[in-house]
């Protein structure tokens, strides 16, 4: 039997996860040390997993300087669910702001527009989604219940550099697909969540940073697991949570706080890795295109195309006997996309760059006309 060999996997989501995480797992999957028995099988409220998931918390609170006025819920049913969870919890009657960058802060807004009142204080549709808006352009109401934000949109790769000032109006953000990769000040968010299956683990179990008085917001006429309130009461344990998930959380953020040494080291590594595909672009004389302006590109997702859909096609088709996988672009746009995550190793990237200039120096595209 041929032995396995890892590729270097662009994908968007499920992700590439680090080496030594999936290493540790394999080794303790069938039995955890001391334990005898696998994390999948012990009791979510037994004495051996209380650390896993308290070791977690900690974990994501050192690394994002998380004040206690803060709590960390872990959660299911991803994104989509929160796009539902926090108007439920948060409208309390009033009217919520929603900055549309691109396709995920839109499907946040339907979704929202089914709970209650909802305003567009900024969309993007006019500019093609290709960058974020500056708070001169953002028109919050005083009264907002308030401003949600994507922080990345993984489908046309823009991201913020600076987030917005909302003031005293809580600022929500889906931080999915850039989580842990650059440090941030959390206090400037009221709420920010994340589904793991970017940078912090499998999918499966969402990771909601709230601030205690948005708890408070919470009201009894919501169902259980729904209700921000009661999932922090009961210490994100009103049902049995997706135990496996969070123990990769657990090792991820190990990784992060020792093998990488935090968040300001992963952020000069993940410029540096981004930098080697923009600037294979940049210097293509648009032989390769990226869809963000320059100022809002992403660190996380590069979408790109060729000069035509028949190359985009030779590419991927290389690129696959290269051991370059999974680098189509989103089933709506098309193209190409580099998702270039945390854990995607820089000898990934400067393979898929090497790559990249070897390709359009054999494949040149001939103009008609």
């Amino acid at each position: 039997m041929t032995e396995s060999k890892r590729l270097f996997n662009f994908s968007s989501g499920p992700a590439v996860l680090p080496v030594p995480v999936l290493e540790r797992a394999q080794k303790e999957l069938l039995c955890l040390p001391g334990v005898g028995a696998s994390v999948m099988e012990i009791s979510h409220r037994s004495k051996e997993f209380e650390p896993i998931i308290n070791g977690a918390r900690a974990n994501i609170r050192t690394l994002l300087n998380i004040p206690d006025s803060y709590d960390i819920l872990f959660v299911q049913g991803g994104a989509l669910l929160q796009f539902a969870m926090i108007p439920m919890n948060l409208l309390t009657g009033k009217t919520a702001d929603y900055v549309v960058t691109g396709t995920w802060s839109k499907k946040a807004l339907s979704e929202a527009k089914l709970l209650g009142n909802t305003r567009v204080t900024w969309d993007g549709n006019d500019t093609g989604y290709r960058r974020k808006p500056c708070d001169d352009e953002l028109n919050i109401t005083n009264d907002s219940a308030y401003v949600y934000i994507c922080s990345n949109e993984t489908i046309e790769g823009v991201q913020y550099q600076v987030f917005p000032n909302t003031g005293e109006i809580p600022l929500i953000c889906d931080a999915s697909s850039d989580i842990f990769c650059r440090p941030i000040d959390i206090t400037k968010f009221g709420l920010l969540y994340a589904c793991a299956q970017k940078n912090l683990g499998p999918a499966g179990v969402t990771v909601v940073i709230i601030r205690r008085d948005l708890i408070e917001r919470s009201v009894n006429n919501i169902p259980s697991l729904l209700n921000y309130k009661k999932i922090s009461e009961a210490g994100s344990m009103l049902n049995t949570p997706p135990c496996f998930a969070i123990y990769i959380v657990k090792l991820v953020t190990d990784w992060l706080l020792n093998d990488i040494g935090g968040l300001e080291k992963m952020y000069e590594i993940n410029k540096e890795k981004a930098a080697l595909i923009y600037s294979v672009i940049d210097d293509s004389g648009e032989y390769y295109k990226t869809h963000a302006d320059k100022k809002f590109r992403s660190i996380m997702n590069i979408p790109f195309r060729l000069q035509s859909d028949e190359l985009d096609k030779k590419f991927l088709t290389e690129a696959k006997e290269a051991g370059l996988i999974t680098l189509s672009g989103h089933r709506s746009v098309g193209g190409l996309r580099a998702s270039i995550y945390n854990a995607m190793p820089k000898e990934g990237v400067i393979t898929l760059r090497n790559f990249m200039l070897d390709f359009a120096k054999n494949n040149p595209y001939n103009r008609r006309g």
